[in-house]
């Protein structure tokens, strides 16, 4: 049997931790103190009963009148003590008397046959166990109760600090690199550093958390003004050599030449679009509009033979000329990458462009497209997909990549819309 997903808490294990060992050590303190009082209780009365006996014995063997509460085989007197005190031995017992009281017995021989026996009431003591029974139960349910506040109260206050770091680090997976605990045990307050107070193990792990967030925001973005950089120095040479290659004689030479140029001028371009993209300065210029005709404009765009089919057309709004993008960029993957056929489907809302080939790469599926990532040479992309993963973003929608059960890629683009979006398959 499954247990609920709220047992998992580390607060609900704690409490059932803390509840266990107050249970466990109420009732050994309980059963300490119920057996001593009661050892103590029953010793106090059997002294009492045996000093009585002694009188009762006295007087029985000089023949006077037996004290109240003595007699020859009284009635009550368990049949067990009786038998003891026949065989010539005496002993007390606790039992009732004959109008079931609590009675302590005790008992020695008499004429042959019989036995001698007093009894003095035990109510007392009886009552006295009861309370203290009582008062043990009561004060360890108090006790129980009011350790759980306190150990709830302090579980709670580190679990809402772990909470905190744990929303932290998914915001950082989320790609938001400003995200900080910013836990007040980890800052400094003296010029030496020291901190105000002592550092636990939580502290410990926020400080490390936003730490490694710092440093990774940093390197991203030296990475980000590195493309930058080499986008905008390679452009203004690229410049002069297209001009050049322009200028070059007819031939196969001239083609080869001008052919690099084109494709390392289209590299530079992405690398600017991608670093404006990193940089989050692109802005949505928002229009109605209809999904059906941009994708056959899209395809008439590609050049390719790519089938379109419009199950159901809708009007968004959204940014016509990034839509284009990214649908461009998804069909044009298609064919460099896949197999013919190359499907665009619009189906309300939903975008997806389907080829035939062998498939997206696990890591692509698994974590998204990365920046000029090959694999094996047979299905490698360089920046066309990071592009158009960066443009859904900036339009709102959701980009997915996928694999079809028969074979081949499948890249669905959800778009934001009034209805909900239902992802196909």
């Amino acid at each position: 049997m499954r247990l609920p997903a709220w047992t998992a808490s580390l607060t609900w294990k704690a409490a059932a931790f803390i509840t266990v060992m107050c249970c466990a050590l109420a009732a050994l303190l309980g059963i300490l103190v119920h057996v001593s009082v009661t050892n103590q209780t029953v010793r106090e009365a059997r002294e009492r009963a045996l000093s009585r006996l002694d009188e009762a014995t006295t007087a029985f063997e000089a023949g006077g009148r037996l004290g109240p509460g003595a007699g020859v085989d009284p009635p009550g007197l368990p049949e067990s003590l009786r038998a003891l005190a026949v065989d010539g031995q005496r002993g007390t017992m606790v039992g009732s008397g004959h109008d079931a009281r609590p009675t302590m017995w005790a008992a020695g021989p008499a004429a042959a046959g019989t036995a001698l026996a007093v009894q003095i009431d035990y109510g007392q003591g009886a009552r006295t166990i009861d309370g203290l029974d009582n008062a043990i139960l009561g004060s360890s349910v108090l006790a129980i109760g009011a350790t759980l506040l306190v150990g709830a109260f302090a579980v709670t206050r580190v679990t809402r600090r772990l909470h905190t770091t744990a929303r932290v680090a998914r915001k950082i997976s989320a790609g938001d690199l400003d995200a900080r605990v910013n836990d007040p045990r980890t800052k400094g307050t003296g010029a030496d550093g020291d901190t105000g107070r002592h550092q636990d193990e939580v502290a410990a792990v926020a400080g490390a958390l936003d730490s490694m967030a710092s440093s990774l925001q940093a390197r991203i973005l030296t990475e980000q003004r590195f493309t930058a950089d080499v986008a905008h120095e390679l452009r203004t040479p690229l410049t002069g050599l297209h001009a050049a290659a322009e200028l070059l004689p007819p031939g196969r030479p001239t083609e080869l030449v001008r052919d690099r140029v084109a494709a390392l001028r289209t590299l530079t371009e992405d690398l600017l679009e991608i670093s404006r993209l990193d940089a989050r300065s692109e802005r949505v210029d928002l229009d109605a509009t209809w999904l059906g005709p941009v994708a056959e404009r899209v395809v008439r765009a590609s050049a390719t033979d790519t089938e379109v089919v419009v199950v159901r057309d809708v009007c968004v709004v959204t940014d016509r000329r990034r839509l284009e993008r990214v649908l461009g960029n998804l069909v044009a993957n298609a064919h460099r990458h896949g197999g013919a056929p190359v499907t665009l489907t619009v189906n309300g809302p939903v975008i997806t462009v389907r080829d035939h080939g062998e498939g997206y790469p696990d890591y692509l599926v698994e974590h998204g497209p990365q920046r000029f990532r090959t694999e094996g040479g047979a299905r490698g992309h360089g920046l066309g997909l990071t592009i158009a993963l960066g443009q859904a973003e900036v339009l709102g929608a959701r980009l997915r990549f996928t694999n079809a059960p028969d074979g081949g890629a499948v890249a669905t683009l959800a778009l934001p819309y009034d209805e909900p979006v239902t992802w196909p398959g």
